[in-house]
């Protein structure tokens, strides 16, 4: 982290291979069903807007929904944001589970402490909406 910007990442380890996981994580129009603190989305091609449960809407570009590499990008274009890259990585643990990877870099630096404080709690509970009960071991 610098003075202006920040970058923060967590995983979780799923008793699932990337494919099931892929088709909850890697459908952005889905997001609200596992990110707590997100109420709903809508997605119009690359453009996609999130209401947060306060009702703050926080519109989004898609820039990468790529089902081969399991990855997920996209930009908060909200005006309190100077920049801002969101990832998320379905990785391949070749075991039968998966490596889910989300990170975050922002400016301000004090928003990307925020997502990703949010981030490591929806993927604590994605384990828990995908049925898992928790993160694999």
């Amino acid at each position: 982290m610098t003075a202006t910007r920040g970058s923060v990442r967590h995983q979780v380890r799923l008793a699932l291979p990337p494919d099931e996981v892929w088709e909850l994580v890697g459908a952005p129009e889905r997001v609200h069903e596992w990110f707590s603190g997100i109420e709903s989305c809508t997605v119009d091609g690359d453009q996609r807007v999130v209401v947060t449960r306060s009702g703050l809407p926080m519109p989004e570009h898609l820039l990468t929904v790529d089902a081969t590499l399991w990855r997920l990008q996209y930009r908060i274009t909200a005006p309190m944001f100077r920049e801002h890259l969101g990832t998320i990585d379905v990785l391949d643990l070749e075991d039968g589970t998966s490596l889910v990877v989300y990170s975050t870099d922002a400016e301000p630096a004090a928003l990307a402490l925020v997502i990703g404080g949010a981030a490591r709690a929806a993927l604590a509970n994605l384990a828990t909406v995908m049925g898992l009960g928790g993160p694999a071991t």
